[in-house]
């Protein structure tokens, strides 16, 4: 078994059970590291967040020719329950990464898209897992270690085990920023603490680590916190945040609303921002206090300037986008996407209609460009109580819907909206004036950013939960969750090009 193999962990909400036996293999050479750069380097595109790429030829006149340059066929039985791949490919230079759902990474030609190397590994990640790549080095993570390869030969540099009793999974991309890696650990009840931490990009080392809980758990009952989705990292070096929610969500007979972690239970559910080169805690805001319905605020921060003022932008599970200023901390606006009933305040005794529900709200990222923020929703309602803890799958995913918004990012006024057929578990995701939308029944639809007008559509051949990127002239979409739309799904990753 590879040495950064392990057993299959449980689902994403789910205890991950501890790594043991005989410890990964240790670091061998090194590479410096700086900021990623790329035509998309990393998940977000950026260390911004943006998701967004003017350098492009994919715009509004050219999107409708786009034509599938190659596929690359990934084994769907060496994924997770939430299919074969989760992550977003990333692309540098003349190569694609990417990484499936068993945490093993390929590069592939951005020509052929055949491959030049992978490393196969047996370690199932729900995710979102994902890789980013600086300067010849690759960093990724499995669900319970990151680890950096040689990005020209897949040969493995460092590694370091992160998970422990109270830090019980690894399921974000790393992002790499003056020399240092970020990565997390997310936390489960009972008695779970996810952490932030940056490492060496060289050696893979901690520098620091920042727990996502301030306080104690007033019970053992208790646990959450950690990052689901990359960090942001400013011009000065600054490190923004979305923290996991608390749990158990809703309770039980004997600790009703969340009574298990009484309290904020800070800083779940909020933004927080650190001085990357210390980890100190700048300043942060809370979104939810005292969350009972999983309202995990998760997204990655999107960092932007308008009329020169400084924001961030985040967004999560609870349906709400919030800006704020990035020099005085006060929030600037906050705007309200998709469905919202009893959303706020505690639980009722007896079940009732929440939205969003369970896996509704924002779920994965959004993306920025000229003026405007592009926000995908999952309408999902779910019957939730103050004396339960359902599933998070009590509803079906295939029962969901899905919108995307855009909102004016000085005033947070909605631009425009449009309903999707199915849920938009990928990112939104920018090409010039062109803004693209996967949904897990494996369609993927491109709307003008000027005003919502679809512009392309095409049907994948799997159901799709990653996100995608953009290129120079391609954009890499993938392809492999279980959605009941295809019988026999084909799980694989797809560039289209432009026609020429």
């Amino acid at each position: 078994m590879d040495g950064l193999a392990r057993p299959p962990v449980l689902r994403r909400r789910r205890l991950a059970a501890l790594l043991a036996g005989a410890a990964l293999l240790a670091l061998l050479t090194a590479a410096a590291a700086t900021a990623a750069a790329g035509p998309w380097a990393t998940a977000n595109g950026t260390v911004t967040s943006t998701r967004a790429l003017a350098a492009t030829t994919i715009s509004s006149s050219t999107v409708g020719g786009l034509r599938v340059r190659w596929r690359f066929a990934l084994n769907p039985r060496r994924g997770s329950g939430f299919g074969a791949i989760t992550a977003n490919p990333v692309l540098r230079g003349d190569t694609v990464y990417i990484q499936d759902s068993s945490s093993s990474v390929y590069a592939l030609d951005v020509r052929t898209g055949r491959p030049r190397w992978q490393v196969t590994l047996a370690a199932p990640n729900d995710g979102p897992n994902g890789l980013s790549v600086v300067g010849s080095t690759l960093y990724a993570a499995t669900d319970t270690t990151a680890f950096a390869l040689d990005a020209r030969t897949g040969r493995r540099l460092w590694s370091h085990l992160l998970v422990r009793p109270d830090e019980q999974f690894v399921g974000v991309t790393p992002v790499i920023d003056r020399g240092r890696v970020y990565v997390s650990t997310q936390g489960f009840p009972p008695g779970g603490r996810g952490a932030l931490y940056a490492l060496s990009a060289r050696t893979g080392k901690t520098v620091w680590r920042f727990e996502t809980i301030k306080e104690p758990w007033p019970t053992a009952q208790a646990g959450g916190g950690g990052l689901w989705y990359p960090v942001s990292v400013d011009e000065s070096g600054n490190v923004y945040a979305g923290v996991a929610n608390p749990g158990p969500w809703g309770g039980t007979k004997q600790l009703p609303n969340g009574a298990a972690f009484a309290g904020p239970a800070l800083y779940t559910d909020s933004l927080i921002v650190l001085a990357g080169a210390s980890g100190k805690l700048l300043w942060h805001d809370q979104v939810t206090r005292h969350d009972v319905r999983d309202y995990d605020f998760q997204t990655s921060p999107i960092l932007a300037t308008l009329g020169g003022r400084k924001l961030v932008f985040g967004a999560g599970k609870a349906g709400r986008v919030i800006a704020w200023d990035r020099v005085t901390h006060a929030r600037v606006w906050a705007q309200a996407v998709g469905t919202h009933a009893h959303d706020l305040g505690p639980l009722p005794p007896t079940p009732t209609r929440v939205c969003p529900g369970l896996l509704g709200g924002v779920e994965t990222p959004m993306a920025f460009a000229a003026g405007r923020l592009f926000v995908p929703v999952v309408e999902l309602c779910m019957d939730e109580s103050a004396v339960t803890s359902p599933s998070a799958f009590k509803r079906s995913p295939v029962e969901a819907k899905g919108a995307v918004y855009a909102l004016d990012a000085a005033t947070g006024r909605i631009a425009w909206q449009r309903r999707l057929g199915s849920a938009a578990f990928a990112c939104a995701t920018v090409a010039r004036d062109v803004v693209f939308v996967p949904t897990y029944d494996g369609t993927v639809e491109a709307f003008s950013t000027a005003d919502g007008r679809t512009l392309w559509r095409t049907r994948l051949r799997a159901g799709s939960n990653a996100c995608p990127a953009v290129g120079s002239d391609l954009l890499v979409v993938a392809a492999g969750a279980p959605h009941p739309a295809f019988p026999q799904p084909l799980a694989e990753v797809i560039a289209f090009e432009t026609y020429r």
